[in-house]
């Protein structure tokens, strides 16, 4: 069974692509920036995925597992973190904390292209950051998962505030509350792979992807009709 589950992630590469074609039209009809975050996070998640599968295909290398690091611990949730955050904060906020967390993303990412690889005894040929010698690159990774999390669970309560009770707002409260969760699916997993379960990965990113994709469509749907 657990052969198999390393094969999911090519489903959700294949979703992510369907839902970044969507999301990506969408946004240049619209041209609305939260979409802009929203389209850059569906194309990570699925070249996290894209990498995923390139391992479960064709094996373990060292130039795929910095890449699916980069755009899977690195990027993370934070793409749609920051669509959530110009969708429903302060503009100068948002503007402000984009420019902090990406120089953040492009440091760390830099780093881990640079650090050396150093096999740990036992390795399984699963996709995991301890095969970098520079085993600090890994701190950066749960401050921005911090910073998504706060933004994607913190968006998802504002959300809850500001459009409950407005009858009209209720696709952006809905629609956020699935997002949020969705963005932290992936979250929950990525701990897991740090204690060396990476399969659970494979599992929560595409319910994640599910429900984000859900979250997106009521926002668009209500979008529509106003």
């Amino acid at each position: 069974m657990s052969h198999y589950i390393e094969y999911i992630p090519i489903i959700t590469t294949i979703f992510s692509i369907f839902f970044a074609r969507e999301i990506i039209a969408h946004y240049r009809h619209s041209k609305t920036t939260y979409l802009l975050w929203w389209s850059i996070g569906v194309v990570a998640f699925g070249m996290g995925t894209f990498t995923e599968s390139i391992n479960a295909l064709f094996g373990w290398s060292a130039l795929n597992t910095r890449v699916w690091y980069i755009v899977g611990a690195l990027l993370g949730g934070y793409p749609l973190a920051q669509g959530s955050v110009y969708l429903l904060m302060n503009r100068k906020f948002a503007h402000a904390s984009t420019i902090l967390i990406t120089s953040v993303i492009i440091f760390a990412g830099v780093c881990v292209m640079l650090s050396p690889i150093a096999l740990p005894d036992g390795f399984a040929h699963k996709l995991t950051g301890k095969v970098f010698e520079w085993q600090w690159v890994r701190l950066f990774s749960p401050l921005i998962n911090i910073y998504a999390l706060i933004f994607l669970v913190g968006g998802a309560i504002y959300s809850a505030i500001r459009y409950y009770a407005k009858a009209d707002h209720q696709a952006r409260f809905k629609g956020n509350i699935f997002i949020a969760f969705g963005g932290l699916l992936p979250g929950i997993g990525g701990t897991f792979t740090r204690m060396g379960h990476v399969n659970v990965l494979f599992v929560t990113e595409l319910l994640g992807l599910t429900l984000i994709y859900i979250g997106y469509k009521i926002i668009k749907t209500e979008n529509r009709k106003s």
